[in-house]
């Protein structure tokens, strides 16, 4: 038998589990992993998807980000799931009752939270509530937000670069 040279490099990793060790995000994993075989929801198999990625495919997501998406009309009296870390923005003055389930909050996102009349609730309570998704807004934080991001690219000083 030969070695079929023009697919040798064509092998693409997906994850099946978190590389993770937290105790937590496996009994999610649990949780989802099962919803996600017995309900017919896109929305769980995303959650579950999204729990194996690694940290940085889980960027954070501002309050400021957080409230200007749940602005829009469609998504009133939804509650805004993130599978990732919320944290406070300072330049958001007014925060409105907003319903949140996250993996982390920092002490200022939540805080704020709580104290305009809000929700905030972990992926357990959100399975109990809707184990479909349903009334959900699935949100995630800028993935390409990071400074590394902009360094890729064509060389700087090359024509039509970006980087930097």
């Amino acid at each position: 038998m030969g070695i079929d040279i023009r697919f040798k490099h064509k092998r693409r990793v997906v994850r099946k589990e978190p590389q993770s060790d937290d105790v937590y995000i496996r009994l999610l994993v649990k949780l989802y992993r099962f919803l996600a075989r017995r309900t017919d929801s896109s929305f769980n198999k995303v959650v579950l998807k999204r729990l194996f990625m690694s940290r940085i495919n889980r960027p954070p997501m501002s309050i400021a980000r957080l409230v200007r998406k749940m602005k829009n009309p469609a998504s009133k009296d939804k509650v805004a799931v993130i599978v990732g870390t919320i944290t406070n923005d300072a330049r958001v003055l007014d925060v409105p009752a907003l319903k949140v389930c996250a993996l982390r909050l920092t002490e200022g996102a939540r805080a704020r939270i709580l104290k305009n009349g809000g929700e905030v609730m972990t992926f357990d309570q959100l399975a109990l509530r809707s184990p479909r998704g349903q009334n959900t807004v699935l949100l995630q934080g800028p993935r390409k937000g990071r400074e590394a991001v902009r360094h890729f690219g064509r060389a700087p000083g090359v024509p039509h670069s970006h980087s930097k």
